[in-house]
């Protein structure tokens, strides 16, 4: 009976079909409909699965997507969403159908939801038998380096942009540092790498990619700058974990030959870590970043980077003048000559230059222009742009130094005047007795700990290592490591110092600014340091009120005398500098106030005979410098017990036996420099160890007796000056083996760096000068009987067995003088390699006939070595290892440095004269 039933309704729909056409379909097939719309959908739904995964392998690999591709896959993920609107009411519509799904309750809305279906259905049909395809992906179409925008003229970069250019593009460059101080141009320059590129494409080079990295080091932004130019899909991108991301970049990138610009870099970025191959000549691809630390340039694994150095005066001219426009230059006669010191102010900044120069373009007039040039010599900090656009660039190479304590070291280096050579050594007591730097463990920690903060300054480009000029008496002076602060970055130092110049009391340095007297300070409470160095100041006599000062720099004045109400309330006062016055009388013993001082430098003040009373009861003192100031005595000396350092040198002292002995009371003397004139002084001198093991430097002068000269072992001396002594021989007193009783291998002279013999005319040799490995300059004149500097019998003599095979003179000298030895036959019995000797003067050594040289000497220091003399007979007679070793040197004949002293003297009297 059902059968019947169901036979005859289907009779009647076909009838009915018939009648009202297929509109009615879209109702009596809904539920039919909607089944074969969920199983379409899901066969599409599974074919985009199938085609990205497809798409995402190829892409990995290089390649990028088809449009045609892309075009489908995104139907497909519109086509979803439309699709899940449409079911979502589809239970709802099934429940209206009655008659077994041949009518409705509500025609109309059912009518149009079963046509929305049927076409929807349709539609997901369609597109599911277009989502065939042989091809998914094939090669990128990008370009290979997107140019970057850049002034139409950039001055002063040509010959580092081909010198980079030439580096980079050797096959042996992998990895390319360029390093340099904030605002010096090293974008500027990595951005006309780029540009390179695109203006003259290299062959071989597929894509150039450039990715500002910045301080805060984020590896998925630079992975995410990276996908993006290499072409893949940023929405599908940033879904993907990192690792995926790194295994993605990889593999794309390993296919390519790439050059990757990574501009502003402050810690090492690890290629391994994004998903970058590590370039090889192999794969000949490239990296180049810049940073302002040389540090991270060697955990880059850049040894040789190339410095981007600031702009020379003719280029900085020429920057500056571009930027201040012609017009302005021309408005008046004057104005040019102005504005040449208005750009030496900027020490060839680039970044200074640019912001001063736009911002007197509109200067017209020469009071501007003097306003300017006062403004930037007496606080730069407020001169225009300074604070807002220069100052904040290279604050962020000082806010990523490590430790409160280097940050305070690098502040206390802006008390010097601008341009100015400032000793490390120096810098390493004055941080010593600031409190920067702990001593408690001793000076040797201390100063390896000072060192490495100077290293760091440097490697961060805020302070850059002095390179010593040529000195005519480089046979006398041994030269002090210094370093020097950039104009621009002292401003930075100072502005930091003020409080970002909220308070601009806090520090007050006018170093160099010719001042005849002490600068009126509104609120003395609030100094902290004061630096006055290199005026012309002759009287001091405020009496300030002084909380919290702690360092007080008088350097290189005309002082004559001091008030002693000037001292009374300085409380934390622990540096206090007057070397070079004119304080015949010392200072007054007021000075005792300063309760707190642990450095006093009163050095080159001549006629100081004594050690004043007020001095004597400074018990915190640690550092007291006295040389060159005419000191007769020391006694009392004892009485600073906490002294650590005591300079003494080039002064002509009573050579007192009783007043030594105060030495050897000092028992935490670790730094002693002293002139000797008497054997029995020296003797006693040496003969305590606390003593000897202190003493730095060392003149021994006019020791009649003809006596042996014993010297200890001294682990800190540095340098050492005999004149005019009669003593025969010198011999080390070397520390012996308990156990055997032959002396140890123990360096005696560890940190001998200059020894200087002058008339010791007893003396046969120099042998002892096998126990200082590190001498750097040996100057030896004017002593009639010097037969050897390393007699080789008294070497066989002196040294043990083990030490004869070890020991090779003259590892690290770089200086070396003989003059006026008559007797002179040899300075070594073979030849020596000597890697580090840059200079060589022989003058009036008639019997010295064979150096210690052969063809492979000197072959480690760099320039060419040639021998200089001042005879040219000498020069025919030298007998040579062999021809390839005469051919090896060099020789040049002309003034011994002594004539050439002379000469300029002469010279110099002949000009007063004229004049």
């Amino acid at each position: 009976m059902s059968g019947f039933v169901t036979s005859v309704l289907d009779q009647a729909f076909t009838h009915l079909c018939s009648c009202f056409g297929v509109e009615v379909n879209y109702v009596w097939n809904l539920e039919k409909n909607l089944a074969a719309l969920e199983d379409t959908m899901k066969v599409l739904r599974a074919r985009r699965a199938d085609v990205l995964t497809k798409v995402q392998r190829q892409e990995s690999e290089g390649l990028q997507r088809l449009n045609e591709v892309e075009v489908w896959l995104t139907s497909v993920e519109d086509i979803q969403n439309q699709v899940y609107d449409l079911l979502l009411p589809s239970r709802d519509e099934l429940e209206k159908l009655c008659l077994c799904g041949l009518c409705t309750k509500n025609l109309s809305p059912s009518h149009r939801y079963g046509k929305r279906v049927f076409e929807m259905l349709k539609k997901v049909e369609v597109l599911e038998s277009k989502g065939v395809f042989e091809v998914v992906a094939g090669q990128p179409t990008i370009a290979v380096a997107v140019e970057m925008p850049l002034p139409s003229t950039i001055v002063g970069q040509e010959k580092m942009l081909k010198r980079a250019m030439e580096h980079l593009m050797d096959a042996g460059t992998g990895i390319m540092a360029l390093y340099g101080m904030g605002g010096v141009g090293k974008t500027t320059l990595l951005e006309q790498i780029n540009n390179k590129f695109v203006e003259h494409p290299v062959d071989g080079v597929e894509i150039v990619i450039f990715v500002v990295v910045s301080s805060e080091l984020r590896v998925e932004m630079i992975q995410d700058a990276i996908a993006e130019k290499l072409g893949f899909r940023m929405e599908e991108w940033k879904q993907k974990e990192k690792r995926h991301k790194v295994t993605d970049l990889y593999n794309c990138l390993k296919t390519k030959k790439f050059i990757l610009l990574l501009d502003d870099i402050w810690k090492e970025v690890d290629l391994k870590e994004i998903g970058v191959p590590f370039p090889t000549m192999e794969n000949g691809c490239k990296v180049v970043f810049t940073t302002r630390s040389r540090e991270v340039c060697g955990h880059m694994g850049v040894d040789d980077p190339m410095e981007v150095e600031c702009l020379g005066s003719e280029e900085a001219w020429d920057l500056f003048r571009g930027k201040v426009g012609k017009k302005t230059l021309e408005s008046h006669p004057d104005i040019l000559e102005v504005a040449c010191q208005v750009a030496r102010e900027c020490r060839g900044l680039p970044l200074a230059l640019n912001i001063i120069g736009k911002n007197m373009a509109s200067k017209r007039t020469v009071e501007e222009w003097e306003r300017a040039i006062d403004t930037l010599a007496s606080s730069a900090a407020e001169f225009p742009g300074m604070e807002d656009q220069i100052l904040p660039v290279l604050r962020y190479s000082y806010d990523s130094l490590k430790g409160e304590h280097v940050k305070s070291c690098f502040q206390y280096c802006a008390l010097y005047p601008e341009d100015w050579p400032i000793q490390k050594e120096k810098l390493v007591d004055y941080w010593i007795c600031e409190g920067f730097i702990d001593d408690k463990k001793g000076r040797k920690k201390a100063k390896n700990q000072a060192y490495g903060i100077i290293g760091t300054l440097v490697e961060a480009c805020l302070l850059t290592e002095e390179v010593e000029g040529e000195n005519i008496l480089w046979f006398m002076t041994e030269d002090k490591p210094k370093v020097k602060m950039h104009d621009v970055v002292r401003e930075m130092a100072l502005w930091i110092a003020s409080d970002f110049g909220m308070d601009k009391e806090r520090c007050i340095v006018k170093a160099g600014f010719r001042l005849r007297e002490v600068p009126t300070v509104e609120n003395w409470r609030s100094v902290r340091r004061m630096s006055l160095i290199y005026n012309e100041i002759e009287s001091i006599s405020e009496s300030p009120n002084c909380p919290e000062l702690t360092t007080l720099l008088f350097q290189k004045n005309e002082i004559l005398n001091i008030s002693g109400e000037f001292f009374k309330s300085m409380p934390k006062l622990v540096v206090l500098d007057l070397r070079d016055n004119k304080l015949f009388d010392g200072v007054p013993e007021e000075i005792s106030k300063l309760v707190s001082l642990r450095h006093l430098d009163l050095s080159y003040n001549k006629g100081i005979k004594r050690l004043f009373a007020g001095l004597l009861e400074l018990r915190k003192l640690i550092y007291l410098n006295l040389e060159r100031t005419g000191l007769e005595s020391i006694s009392g000396i004892s009485t600073l017990a906490s002294l650590r350092t005591l300079r003494l040198q080039h002064n002509q002292m009573s050579q007192d036996v009783n007043v030594m002995e105060e030495l050897h009371l000092l028992e935490h003397l670790e730094v002693l420099t002293i002139d000797i004139w008497s054997t029995l002084v020296a003797n006693q001198l040496f003969n305590s160890y606390r003593a000897a093991n202190a003493i730095q430097a060392i003149t021994i002068r006019c020791l009649e007796e003809k006596s042996i000269l014993s010297l200890p072992n001294m682990a800190v001396l540095s340098a050492l000056d005999i004149e005019k002594s009669e003593m025969v021989e010198i011999n080390v007193k070397r520390s012996t083996s308990s156990l055997n009783k032959s002396p140890t291998t123990t360096v005696s002279f560890p940190n001998l760096s200059r020894v200087q013999l002058c008339a010791c005319h007893g003396l046969k040799d120099l042998t002892w000068l096998l126990f200082a490995p590190n001498l750097k300059i040996l100057n030896v004149e004017n002593s009639t009987q010097v037969e050897d500097i390393i007699n080789k019998e008294k070497a066989a003599n002196i040294l043990t067995e083990k030490e004869e095979v070890t020991i090779i003179p003259f590892q690290k000298l770089e200086r070396f003088r003989v003059y006026d030895l008559p007797e002179l036959k040899s300075i070594y019995w073979s030849p020596l390699p000597f890697p580090r000797l840059k200079k060589f003067r022989i003058d009036k050594c008639p019997n010295l006939r064979k150096l210690p040289f052969d063809s492979k000497s000197c072959s480690s220091a760099g320039e060419e070595l040639v021998i200089h003399s001042g005879e040219q007979d000498w020069i025919d007679k030298v007998e040579w290892e062999d021809e390839e070793t005469k051919e090896r040197f060099p020789r040049s004949i002309g003034p011994s440095e002594t004539e050439a002293v002379l000469k300029i003297l002469i010279e110099l009297s002949s000009t007063f004269a004229s004049t």
